[in-house]
Protein backbone atom coordinates (compact mmCIF):
# COMPACT_ATOMS: atom_id res chain seq x y z
CA UNK A 1 0.00 0.00 0.00
CA UNK A 2 1.03 3.65 -0.80
CA UNK A 3 1.81 5.86 2.08
CA UNK A 4 1.69 9.72 1.17
CA UNK A 5 2.35 11.63 4.19
CA UNK A 6 4.85 14.06 2.47
CA UNK A 7 4.40 15.45 -1.15
CA UNK A 8 7.71 17.16 -1.63
CA UNK A 9 10.58 15.55 -0.94
CA UNK A 10 13.25 17.57 -2.75
CA UNK A 11 14.94 14.58 -4.22
CA UNK A 12 14.08 15.83 -7.54
CA UNK A 13 15.64 18.95 -7.66
CA UNK A 14 18.42 18.11 -9.43
CA UNK A 15 16.39 16.68 -12.55
CA UNK A 16 16.89 13.31 -11.01
CA UNK A 17 13.70 10.86 -10.00
CA UNK A 18 13.51 7.01 -8.63
CA UNK A 19 12.47 4.39 -10.63
CA UNK A 20 10.49 1.70 -8.49
CA UNK A 21 13.38 -0.57 -8.13
CA UNK A 22 15.04 2.91 -6.52
CA UNK A 23 17.48 3.29 -9.04
CA UNK A 24 18.00 6.91 -9.92
CA UNK A 25 17.37 8.42 -13.61
CA UNK A 26 17.38 11.60 -15.28
CA UNK A 27 13.65 12.61 -15.35
CA UNK A 28 14.18 13.24 -19.02
CA UNK A 29 14.67 9.65 -19.52
CA UNK A 30 13.24 7.14 -22.03
CA UNK A 31 11.53 5.12 -19.20
CA UNK A 32 10.56 8.34 -17.16
CA UNK A 33 8.98 9.55 -20.71
CA UNK A 34 7.04 6.36 -21.34
CA UNK A 35 5.04 6.11 -17.99
CA UNK A 36 5.07 10.25 -17.39
CA UNK A 37 3.11 9.69 -20.71
CA UNK A 38 0.99 7.22 -19.71
CA UNK A 39 -0.01 8.74 -16.59
CA UNK A 40 -0.85 11.96 -18.88
CA UNK A 41 -3.30 9.80 -20.72
CA UNK A 42 -4.56 8.93 -17.30
CA UNK A 43 -5.43 12.27 -17.27
CA UNK A 44 -6.87 13.09 -20.35
CA UNK A 45 -9.52 9.89 -19.47
CA UNK A 46 -10.12 11.66 -16.78
CA UNK A 47 -11.34 14.65 -18.57
CA UNK A 48 -13.26 12.48 -20.33
CA UNK A 49 -15.24 10.93 -17.55
CA UNK A 50 -16.51 14.08 -17.38
CA UNK A 51 -18.79 13.60 -20.33
CA UNK A 52 -19.25 9.86 -20.28
CA UNK A 53 -21.92 8.05 -17.81
CA UNK A 54 -22.97 4.25 -17.58
CA UNK A 55 -21.32 1.40 -19.30
CA UNK A 56 -18.63 4.26 -20.60
CA UNK A 57 -18.12 5.80 -17.55
CA UNK A 58 -17.07 2.15 -15.81
CA UNK A 59 -14.99 1.50 -18.78
CA UNK A 60 -13.01 4.44 -18.54
CA UNK A 61 -12.17 4.47 -14.86
CA UNK A 62 -11.08 0.24 -15.38
CA UNK A 63 -8.40 1.86 -17.92
CA UNK A 64 -7.31 4.64 -15.64
CA UNK A 65 -6.89 1.89 -13.18
CA UNK A 66 -5.40 -0.42 -16.00
CA UNK A 67 -3.33 2.81 -16.42
CA UNK A 68 -1.68 3.06 -13.11
CA UNK A 69 -0.84 -1.14 -13.54
CA UNK A 70 1.09 0.53 -16.48
CA UNK A 71 2.81 3.36 -14.91
CA UNK A 72 4.16 0.72 -11.84
CA UNK A 73 5.16 -1.65 -14.84
CA UNK A 74 7.34 1.16 -16.97
CA UNK A 75 8.83 2.27 -13.84
CA UNK A 76 10.17 -1.08 -13.08
CA UNK A 77 12.98 -2.18 -14.96
CA UNK A 78 14.87 -5.69 -14.77
CA UNK A 79 12.14 -8.17 -15.28
CA UNK A 80 14.53 -10.80 -15.26
CA UNK A 81 14.80 -10.14 -11.66
CA UNK A 82 11.18 -9.98 -10.62
CA UNK A 83 11.37 -13.74 -8.78
CA UNK A 84 13.82 -11.96 -6.95
CA UNK A 85 12.58 -8.90 -5.69
CA UNK A 86 11.73 -8.58 -2.19
CA UNK A 87 7.75 -7.14 -3.30
CA UNK A 88 7.09 -8.39 -6.77
CA UNK A 89 6.25 -5.66 -9.32
CA UNK A 90 2.80 -5.28 -10.84
CA UNK A 91 3.51 -5.92 -14.20
CA UNK A 92 0.13 -5.47 -16.75
CA UNK A 93 -1.21 -9.03 -17.82
CA UNK A 94 -2.71 -10.76 -20.94
CA UNK A 95 -6.11 -10.78 -19.37
CA UNK A 96 -6.03 -7.02 -19.55
CA UNK A 97 -5.28 -6.77 -22.92
CA UNK A 98 -8.17 -9.55 -24.23
CA UNK A 99 -10.44 -7.69 -22.28
CA UNK A 100 -9.52 -4.47 -23.91
CA UNK A 101 -10.65 -6.66 -27.29
CA UNK A 102 -13.43 -8.11 -25.94
CA UNK A 103 -14.85 -4.98 -25.24
CA UNK A 104 -13.57 -3.35 -28.79
CA UNK A 105 -15.60 -6.20 -30.29
CA UNK A 106 -18.42 -5.50 -28.93
CA UNK A 107 -18.82 -1.76 -29.35
CA UNK A 108 -17.75 -2.38 -33.17
CA UNK A 109 -20.17 -4.91 -33.73
CA UNK A 110 -22.86 -2.12 -33.20
CA UNK A 111 -20.95 -0.05 -35.80
CA UNK A 112 -21.41 0.45 -39.71
CA UNK A 113 -17.65 -0.28 -41.70
CA UNK A 114 -16.15 3.01 -41.75
CA UNK A 115 -15.87 3.96 -46.03
CA UNK A 116 -13.66 6.96 -44.91
CA UNK A 117 -11.11 8.00 -42.32
CA UNK A 118 -12.83 10.09 -40.01
CA UNK A 119 -11.60 13.55 -38.14
CA UNK A 120 -11.37 13.94 -34.55
CA UNK A 121 -14.63 15.25 -32.95
CA UNK A 122 -18.44 15.00 -33.32
CA UNK A 123 -19.33 14.82 -29.41
CA UNK A 124 -17.77 16.16 -26.49
CA UNK A 125 -17.11 12.44 -25.16
CA UNK A 126 -15.61 11.76 -28.74
CA UNK A 127 -13.39 14.66 -28.90
CA UNK A 128 -11.65 13.35 -25.42
CA UNK A 129 -11.89 10.23 -26.66
CA UNK A 130 -9.71 10.87 -29.60
CA UNK A 131 -7.21 13.24 -27.58
CA UNK A 132 -6.92 10.17 -25.51
CA UNK A 133 -6.07 7.71 -28.59
CA UNK A 134 -3.45 10.13 -29.74
CA UNK A 135 -1.81 10.10 -26.21
CA UNK A 136 -1.87 6.38 -25.98
CA UNK A 137 -0.42 6.26 -29.63
CA UNK A 138 2.32 8.65 -28.17
CA UNK A 139 2.96 6.44 -25.19
CA UNK A 140 3.13 3.15 -27.10
CA UNK A 141 5.95 4.63 -29.52
CA UNK A 142 8.01 5.48 -26.23
CA UNK A 143 7.47 2.26 -24.77
CA UNK A 144 8.35 0.83 -28.00
CA UNK A 145 11.64 3.06 -28.13
CA UNK A 146 12.37 2.41 -24.58
CA UNK A 147 11.95 -1.70 -25.61
CA UNK A 148 14.80 -1.13 -28.23
CA UNK A 149 17.39 -0.39 -25.19
CA UNK A 150 15.61 -1.69 -21.57
CA UNK A 151 13.25 -4.64 -20.50
CA UNK A 152 9.97 -3.12 -21.04
CA UNK A 153 7.30 -6.13 -20.53
CA UNK A 154 5.51 -7.41 -23.71
CA UNK A 155 1.86 -7.09 -22.22
CA UNK A 156 2.26 -3.74 -21.71
CA UNK A 157 3.21 -2.60 -25.16
CA UNK A 158 0.55 -4.77 -26.74
CA UNK A 159 -1.70 -3.14 -24.01
CA UNK A 160 -1.48 0.50 -25.30
CA UNK A 161 -1.76 -1.11 -29.33
CA UNK A 162 -5.01 -2.33 -27.93
CA UNK A 163 -6.02 0.67 -25.79
CA UNK A 164 -5.59 3.52 -28.83
CA UNK A 165 -7.79 1.24 -30.52
CA UNK A 166 -10.56 1.00 -27.70
CA UNK A 167 -10.40 5.18 -27.99
CA UNK A 168 -11.05 4.98 -31.53
CA UNK A 169 -14.25 2.43 -31.30
CA UNK A 170 -15.35 4.38 -28.17
CA UNK A 171 -15.08 7.55 -29.84
CA UNK A 172 -16.99 6.15 -33.14
CA UNK A 173 -19.59 4.48 -30.74
CA UNK A 174 -19.52 8.21 -28.65
CA UNK A 175 -20.35 9.82 -32.15
CA UNK A 176 -24.23 8.16 -31.49
CA UNK A 177 -23.42 4.34 -33.01
CA UNK A 178 -20.71 6.34 -35.89
CA UNK A 179 -23.64 8.23 -37.34
CA UNK A 180 -21.95 11.49 -36.49
CA UNK A 181 -18.77 10.95 -37.08
CA UNK A 182 -17.17 13.66 -39.00
CA UNK A 183 -15.84 11.94 -42.22
CA UNK A 184 -12.74 13.44 -43.75
CA UNK A 185 -13.08 14.52 -47.54
CA UNK A 186 -9.87 14.54 -49.55
CA UNK A 187 -8.87 18.00 -50.89
CA UNK A 188 -12.15 19.59 -50.10
CA UNK A 189 -10.33 22.80 -49.30
CA UNK A 190 -7.92 23.15 -52.53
Amino acid sequence: MVVLNKIYTRTGDKGETALGNGERVAKHSARVNAYGTSDELNSFVGVARLEADGEMDAALARIQNDLFDLGADLCRPEMEKDADAEYPPLRVAAAQVERLEAEIDAMNKNLEALRSFILPGGSNLAAHLHVCRTVARRAERLATDLSTTEDVNPAAVKYLNRLSDWFFVAARTANNGGKDDVLWVPGANR
